[in-house]
């Protein structure tokens, strides 16, 4: 649950003896402490960049005064706060349940009871921000934390006084997209209208796990959350009404916070967990097992006494750190309680004395993880991907002067996104796991971000390149390919250096957020070079592509792109055969499989593919694909290279670091340096941890194979 602290770390802050990490971001550190009165505490400290400023240091005084006013108990409340101190900080009570969206994620959806108990409660927690005068602004699944004694609304560090003047510019957009009001899309001024709608949205997600306005990039977003109407299938039939109002367009026709309490006719339960699913109590009762398992208190350099030996630590090295006799930690409703719902595990955790178990005394190993698809719709590429992360970790073991060995662990998600969210907190529990690759697809690469994320464990994609997942805010992602809204750029660069001055671009929705993403900004992209654009968009369930093909002919392009699943892929390649088209014709790659080939037969031919993923016989990894088939015995796919380039990035850094790094410093370390692999070098955006650079590699189709042409120049 938390991250050792580091040597730089300060032992205390304002009476808070800190315990631990729980993350850190770009504004600062969060620690989770224990305050003098033995109650535990999340503590966050504003990075000093930011407290030199003066306009920082009046938004964050404005915020410690704001969440004051908020009294209610389903918000979490500041229990200290210093903004004036050389290190501004604030303290909020600690709730060590897992937030809704990864209990929605791990379990399910919650059943219509549990829907409404959570919107009653959340709906009381608003009344109580809006009559402080106040706006939340980013009400979302990842802000709901579910205790024992019911949700808590967190993290007001945006939420302001609607009669006070913002601190940032009139055109930004502050939220979460698809959690979001049309009017604060549009950049709109923040209301307490807006934190009903993002608060309807919020139940629709609860009640059918996914968002009602989907999820990719984030124009798209935005666009459908002005423009369309929300999904709400699956939505009970005695909430629904209810959802349609708060997700009115227009803000006056929505309910207020206290006619949505009003309106849920659903008593709330008092130190009961029965609103909730089995599966979300044990999760609920884990995570509140392991904080009473809290190790012990970490040594750091600012907590050195006048003999320069820590306090709190004898000065024979030899005698355990000392603790606490007691560790007192509150939750209503006691073991029976607890034990109820599967949290026998909380009582079992102390030892005789009140103390936590000792840690283990066994050296740590150093622990790489592999997550992929290797049995499911992607097997071909996550298997591929798994054998090049091997021979990375196996060519490195066998060096004699390797400072550490490093030990493989490799979990199946098998395409799902509910087994990848599992396999993702099963892994990431080790302690001994310093980062993981993976997964294979965006599905289960999103279901995986929080489960990481939370126990700051570097996560490094090689092959899943969309722009937004889901309701996760990664912070330890990395992601080691070209994104959906990079490649298009290349692409469009090629086409126009090829002569197209006309390009007909065929959106089907039926190949999802990729399809979207590649097709939409392929058409942003040839606009800005001056080529003109034809977009049109097939629905999913469009049955014959064939006129909306010959249609598009006729209008005489000079090229011709599809971007969708390689089935439809051959029949718009054969409908496009039947024309008299004779120019360009680009395939967008997630749909260039095999089944494309074998499907489109010789209509195929001509067909070019701009990738991420280098030829395996290309000169640049040509050694990789001798050790790859003395290894394997055959020649590597697509996709295999690049997973041995981002493992050989890891394995370095870890040597680079000079000991055992912590997974906070591990990721700084990926994150801030470049690597120069095989296949390209790897940089990544600061904020964003996308992969800089627009290495890109064509291919065409010729004789029924896919034939190499190079990279392409930009």
């Amino acid at each position: 649950m938390t991250e050792k602290l580091t040597p730089s770390d300060p032992a205390r802050i304002g009476g808070h003896r800190l315990l631990g990490r729980l993350g850190a971001g770009g504004m600062g550190v969060v620690y989770l402490g224990r305050a003098e009165s033995g109650e535990l505490a999340a503590v966050k400290v504003i990075l000093p960049e930011y407290a030199d400023q003066p306009e920082f240091r009046a938004r964050f005084r404005r915020e410690v005064a704001a969440a004051r006013r908020v009294d209610s108990p389903w918000a979490v409340p500041v229990t200290a706060a210093d903004p004036d101190a050389a290190a501004p900080w604030l303290a909020t009570a600690f709730v060590p349940g897992p937030s809704l969206a990864e209990a929605v994620a791990t379990c399910g959806p919650l059943p219509s009871r549990g829907v409404r108990v959570l919107g009653r409660m959340l709906a009381r927690a608003l009344t109580a921000v809006h009559d402080a005068g106040l706006v939340h602004r980013d009400v979302k699944p990842g802000n709901v934390l579910l205790a024992i004694d019911g949700p808590r609304l967190i993290d007001f560090g945006i939420a302001r006084a609607t009669e006070e003047t913002a601190l940032t510019s009139a055109d930004m957009v502050v939220g979460t997209p698809g959690f979001l009001a049309p009017e604060q899309a549009q950049a709109q001024p923040a209301s307490p209208a807006g934190d009903v709608f993002a608060l309807g949205c919020l139940l629709a997600y609860a009640a059918t796990g996914r968002p009602p306005f989907g999820t990719g990039a984030v124009d798209a977003l935005l666009y459908r959350t002005v423009h369309d109407e929300p999904d709400l299938d699956g939505v009970p039939d005695d909430t629904r009404p209810l959802l349609e109002r708060c997700l009115a367009k227009d803000p006056a026709a929505r309910p207020t916070a206290r006619e949505v309490d009003e309106t849920l006719v659903e008593d709330t339960p008092h130190d009961s967990v029965d609103w909730l699913p089995d599966a979300v109590v044990r999760l609920v009762a884990d995570r509140s097992a392991a904080i009473l398992a809290l190790p012990d208190i970490d040594a750091t350099a600012l907590d050195a006494g006048a003999d320069g030996q820590p306090r709190d630590v004898p000065a024979d090295a030899s005698t355990p750190p000392r603790t606490p006799s007691r560790r007192r930690f509150l939750l209503s409703g006691g073991a029976a309680l607890l034990a109820a719902g599967g949290g026998a595990a909380l009582w079992t955790a102390r030892r005789g004395d009140g103390t936590a178990p000792a840690a283990s005394a066994r050296a740590r190993r150093w622990i790489l993880g592999v997550q992929a698809d290797l049995t499911g719709p992607q097997k071909t590429v996550g298997q591929a991907q798994e054998r090049g992360i091997r021979l990375a970790v196996e060519l490195f073991n066998s060096r004699e002067d390797k400072p550490f060995t490093l030990t493989l662990n490799t979990v199946d998600d098998q395409g799902d996104a509910t087994r990848a969210a599992k396999v993702a907190r099963t892994l990431a529990a080790d302690r001994d796991l310093l980062a993981v690759i993976g997964s294979t697809g965006d599905a289960t690469t999103g279901a995986s971000l929080d489960s990481y994320d939370e126990q700051l464990v570097p996560q490094l994609t090689a092959s899943s390149a969309q722009s937004v997942y889901g309701t996760a805010q990664p912070r330890h992602f990395l992601q080691a390919v070209p994104g959906y809204t990079i490649l298009p750029a290349t692409a469009a660069f090629s086409v126009r250096t090829q002569g197209a001055r006309r390009v007909g671009v065929l959106i089907d929705r039926d190949g999802g957020i990729p399809a979207w993403e590649l097709g939409h900004t392929m058409f942003q992209n040839l606009g800005v070079l001056k080529i003109a654009g034809e977009p049109r968009v097939a629905p999913r369930l469009a049955g014959n592509l064939a006129p909306v093909v010959a249609e598009m002919a006729a209008n005489r392009p000079d090229a011709f792109v599809y971007t969708g699943t390689p089935a439809r892929a051959a029949a718009v390649a054969r409908a496009l055969a039947q024309t008299d088209f004779n120019g360009l014709r680009v395939l967008g790659y997630p749909a260039a499989g095999p089944e494309f080939l074998t499907t489109a037969g010789a209509a195929a031919d001509g067909w070019q593919v701009f990738a991420p993923y280098i030829d395996p016989s290309a000169a640049p990894v040509r050694a990789f694909a001798t050790a790859y088939r003395k290894r394997y015995g055959s020649a590597p796919p697509y996709w295999a290279a690049e997973a041995y380039d981002v493992a050989r990035m890891v394995i370095t850094r870890l040597t680079e670091a000079g000991g055992r790094p912590s997974r906070e410093r591990l990721y700084d370390l990926l994150a801030k340096g470049t690597y120069k692999g095989l296949v390209r070098p790897y940089a990544f955006d600061e904020e964003y941890g996308s992969l800089k650079g627009y290495e890109i590699f064509r291919y065409e189709v010729k004789g029924g194979r896919y034939s190499y042409v190079g990279q392409v120049d930009f």
